[in-house]
């Protein structure tokens, strides 16, 4: 199994556009070891020519121009992606089917609930009809395998996670358990396995053995402390607000992880005050000594 992270950048990417916390102030004017990074989004492929985009950030359109794997120099037309999976509605993981539009018709899995989101209080399905009739939708069960045509020997599996729905959502506070997914993804020739989960909120008894299972952890890595944007002064929500587990609480994303066999652990979907893009932090350096990696804009992953 081949995995490309695409984009490794929370919402608004970092440095974030409007933003002039530590962490942004430092990357643009050079004073802090970081790296730019794009909103979050990978691909993965079973053969290394077809892909398969899970998330459509924002940013795609540079993603795939960044991605020599996805580019199709034999074509007039198109891309090495053959198929599209959406973890949930949000905006970050979502809007870059907009920018996909002249590629259409594409072949999108999300589940029922995801997919009403995205008909009613953000309307991309019926808006991209008009592009060549847009986007061919495929449902997504909890805990049942799917494969793709593109990529017969990756089995999906898809795991309802613990995280709150989009804003815009009429289920915002009460979200339905389809509305936030973790894939788990096996290399049926291999039998090596990536659980990847970028909008994880809090692990449940449910989700536990599929994270002891996993050679692979691609992980939602948000924020260090729940309340990161108050003591940053850039916003007021915590990260139990956006659905999002904090690495560094006595019950947070490192003390699981510190706990569970995977060979790799890997963190995405890094929000831009978050101190671990510091790569010369003590907060960094703690994630390095249990073994943790921070994930980052064009980082290939082989299973």
């Amino acid at each position: 199994m081949q995995i490309n992270v695409l984009g490794s950048a929370a919402g608004g990417g970092f440095p974030q556009w409007n933003c002039n916390c530590r962490n942004c102030h430092g990357v643009r004017n050079g004073t802090l070891p970081a790296s730019a990074r794009t909103q979050s989004s990978i691909a993965i492929s079973d053969n290394g020519i077809d892909w398969i985009l899970c998330n459509a950030s924002p940013d795609i359109a540079h993603q795939i121009a960044a991605t020599p794997e996805l580019i199709k120099h034999d074509v007039l037309r198109g891309t090495a992606i053959g198929s599209i999976i959406l973890t949930d509605s949000q905006i970050d993981h979502c809007t870059g089917l907009l920018s996909l539009r002249e590629g259409c018709p594409h072949q999108v899995w999300c589940t029922p609930e995801v997919h009403d989101d995205l008909t009613t209080g953000f309307p991309i399905f019926p808006m991209l009809t008009h592009w060549n009739g847009g986007l061919q939708w495929h449902s997504i069960q909890p805990e049942q395998a799917f494969t793709t045509a593109i990529c017969p020997a990756l089995h999906i599996t898809a795991l309802p996670i613990l995280s709150n729905a989009p804003p815009y959502s009429k289920y915002r506070g009460r979200p339905l358990p389809g509305h936030n997914i973790a894939l788990f993804i096996e290399d049926t020739r291999t039998g090596k396995t990536l659980l990847y989960a970028p909008g994880l909120g809090e692990p449940d008894e449910q989700l536990m053995p599929w994270l002891q299972k996993a050679d692979c952890l691609l992980i939602d890595g948000t924020l260090w402390q729940d309340n990161e944007l108050a003591t940053t002064g850039v916003g007021r929500n915590t990260g139990k607000d956006m659905g999002h587990l904090a690495l560094a609480e006595e019950q947070g994303l490192i003390a699981l992880l510190s706990s569970l066999p995977a060979e790799r652990k890997i963190l995405i979907h890094i929000n831009n005050t978050n101190p671990i893009l510091d790569e010369s932090s003590v907060e960094r350096q703690a994630l390095t000594r249990q073994g943790i990696e921070v994930s980052w804009d064009g980082m290939h992953i082989e299973l």
